[in-house]
């Protein structure tokens, strides 16, 4: 019979203690689709999803809608999770999923909203007070004032009347971080150049609780108004917090470097308030964009998204 030593017990607890060998926790992330107005939206829900779990921190799981119309029988268990990604843009949920969400968020889970998420829902006050920004889908003047920064550097919450959503053709644009000291944008180059992209301007809403990171220059040459519109939004909903990036349109730009650093650390922030990564090496800069080509790591080469 087997009778361990002293040694091998003391190595034991110390093993234990340190814990040594034993898996780190995963952070729990419910990534949202199923309807969206970008017929990719399954290839960049594939692409987030991937992002998340490069990390070693998250451990990542799917609910998806009914390919149209509201779907009565959806009914995440958004309080099993640490943070909810939204790629959904699409007919409204369930009355009591609504409820359920919200008191997921207020209650201090965490919400990542990418590009098309913040076109949803203009009916639901709820989730506009939660994403602070939003556009089209009938949001105008009273849905809340457009944000964004002036010439001078100053932050404007402009009440004019008018239609909130816009953007010109696809482009590369600068992106210029307004805050280096939130967790999410320390150790940012000040600014770089991000991937083609729609560069979304004329968001508007509730913007309260809300706090601008980071803009972009909406050239009136590329369709834009000539202002600097937020890029990178953090909003706090009750004890919930809220990472928005307008960023994101198409495969092409979500293998820009920076757009995959910032969802990477904005969900830990939206899930943990801190961020422990890093910048990456290969982090863009003011005059070079950087790109990862993209490959699902199920399938291999031969699903290069280009």
């Amino acid at each position: 019979m087997f009778h361990p030593t002293i040694d091998s017990v003391l190595l034991a607890l110390i093993f234990t203690a340190s814990g040594f060998g034993q898996e780190t926790t995963r952070l729990k992330a419910l990534l949202i689709d199923g309807q969206n107005n970008h017929s990719n939206w399954p290839e960049t829900s594939g692409m987030m999803k991937t992002y998340l779990e490069q990390t070693g921190l998250f451990s990542v799981e799917s609910a998806r809608t009914a390919k149209e119309g509201s779907d009565a029988n959806f009914h995440p268990a958004f309080k099993s999770f640490d943070v909810v990604v939204s790629n959904y843009n699409g007919a409204a949920w369930p009355d009591e999923t609504q409820k359920a969400f919200g008191k997921f968020v207020e209650g201090g889970g965490g919400l990542v909203v990418v590009h098309a998420a913040d076109n949803a829902f203009p009916e639901w006050p709820e989730y506009n007070r939660m994403i602070g920004l939003g556009g089209w889908g009938g949001r105008n003047e009273t849905s809340g004032p457009l944000v964004y920064y002036n010439a001078d550097g100053k932050i404007v919450r402009d009440t004019s009347v008018g239609s909130g959503g816009n953007h010109g053709p696809q482009h590369e644009f600068t992106i210029t971080v307004r805050d280096p000291e939130h967790p999410i944008t320390k150790g940012m180059p000040g600014q770089w150049l991000h991937v083609n992209d729609e560069l979304y301007d004329s968001l508007r809403g509730p913007g309260e609780e809300m706090h601008v990171l980071a803009t972009a220059h909406s050239d009136t040459k590329m369709g834009g108004k000539n202002r600097h519109e937020p890029m990178i939004i953090v909003v706090q909903f009750g004890k919930g917090r809220i990472f928005h990036t307008p960023m994101g349109h198409g495969n092409d730009s979500q293998q820009c470097v920076g757009f995959i650093t910032t969802l990477q650390r904005g969900a830990e922030w939206a899930a943990t308030g801190k961020v422990t990564q890093e910048i990456p090496a290969d982090f863009p800069i003011v005059d070079k964009t950087s790109a990862r080509k993209f490959v699902d790591p199920s399938t291999g080469p031969s699903a290069t998204i280009k």
